[in-house]
């Protein structure tokens, strides 16, 4: 039993020494019924882990545990070497910083008077701010793009504005690790990149450590050093964005039926029109791809060749397309592929060809542009 103890306070002596922030076999949920259990982060200073996966898997409830917002069920939290339930709530303040979703409704508070909060951990007993505490605020404040908001009722701001607002006050409260719950929900898309980019700067030049939950899988793809994939009962896959972002398991982590998600791309396509291909499309290089879509907003089930398997146009069309007649990257376009496109081609109603350029490896799709004109099928070569 002594060896068994003395292994664990190895293991947890060199966690401390390896990392800023990790939790240890930490189990989280409501009224003393684990959500979620044995969750075991570990990050260093400096990195972006983003929480990812379904509404309701229990992302907040993570998010909400590791700050003491909710009282855990088992396991250990610790910050900078130290015991998180052992620190003082100022000694965590002057750390940790957090923006959660919950709306605050402060009263008679200006949109400064809540950045100014931030400063709390480092002024006296009264709350009063010093020159320098207020030279942050403004700091803080610029960094968002907010200080025009500075006498605005925080209570009377859009909930955009708001999120930029408690993202000043995070930064004002110079933490070493700040964690935030969907802090791009309520921002356009302008305001989402700008947070971003903020966050990463602040990473890259105070070794600012990140802990976020996002629901756009496409910039936790871009930001995240490292993702967690909440779903279920334990932490479903934990890794670098690379492991994390393939077509199938985004799929399967949501349960995503209808439509498909592109790991390649980053992004969500719309279910493919059902039925036989009424339209042949001959893209490539990209032309394509707003063909595709739009085809798709119409409801017409369409066909799509020939395209090499490395093209931008095939990952689109796979999603979208009751058909792909492809070839092989770098590989001339094959008698054998033409003749299958121009099979499927004469099926079709019209031939839409949005290609202009063709060379060497793409000579046969000018084959089939000659052919569908011959047939009377090309209505658009645009």
């Amino acid at each position: 039993m002594e060896e068994k103890i003395t292994k664990t306070e190895n293991k947890n002596t060199h966690q401390k020494e390896r990392y800023f922030f990790y939790t240890d076999q930490l189990t989280v949920g409501y009224d003393g019924k684990p959500l979620i259990k044995e969750i075991n982060i570990q990050l260093k200073k400096g990195e972006i882990l983003t929480l990812i996966g379904p509404n309701g898997a229990g992302k907040s409830t993570i998010l909400k545990s590791i700050t003491r917002q909710l009282a855990t069920i088992s396991g250990t939290v610790y910050l900078d070497k130290q015991t998180m339930s052992k620190m003082s709530n100022k000694e965590v303040s002057q750390k940790l910083a957090v923006v959660l979703t919950e709306r605050m409704r402060p009263e008679l508070m200006t949109c400064e008077d809540i950045v100014a909060t931030g400063r709390y951990p480092y002024t006296g007993t009264l709350g009063i701010l010093s020159a320098e505490d207020k030279a942050k605020v403004r700091k803080a404040m610029e960094t968002v793009h907010a200080w025009d908001l500075k006498d605005r009722d925080f209570t009377a701001i859009s909930d955009g504005q708001r999120q930029r607002i408690l993202l000043a006050r995070a930064i004002c409260q110079e933490p070493e690790i700040i964690v935030l719950d969907e802090p791009t929900s309520f921002l356009d898309i302008r305001h989402k990149l700008e947070l971003l980019t903020i966050l990463k700067q602040m990473v890259l030049d105070h070794q600012l450590t990140v802990i976020m939950s996002l629901h756009e899988l496409d910039l936790a793809q871009k930001v995240s050093d490292k993702v967690i994939c909440v779903h279920g009962e334990y932490i479903e896959k934990y890794g670098a964005p690379e492991e994390i972002f393939t077509s199938e398991y985004i799929r399967n982590l949501y349960g995503i039926t209808r439509g498909s998600y592109n790991a390649a791309f980053g992004c969500v396509e719309m279910e493919a029109p059902k039925g036989t291909p009424q339209v042949f499309v001959i893209g490539g290089n990209g032309s394509g791809i707003p063909v595709y879509r739009k085809l798709q907003r119409q409801g017409i089930p369409f066909a799509a060749g020939v395209l090499h398997t490395n093209d931008v146009d095939y990952q689109v069309a796979g999603a979208l397309a009751d058909k792909v007649i492809s070839e092989q990257p770098f590989e001339c376009i094959s008698q054998n592929a033409c003749d299958q496109a121009a099979e499927i081609m004469r099926q079709c109603k019209e031939v839409i060809c949005p290609l202009k350029d063709f060379g060497t490896m793409n000579a046969r799709n000018r084959e089939l542009l000659q052919l569908a004109e011959e047939l009377g099928l090309l209505k658009n070569k645009a």
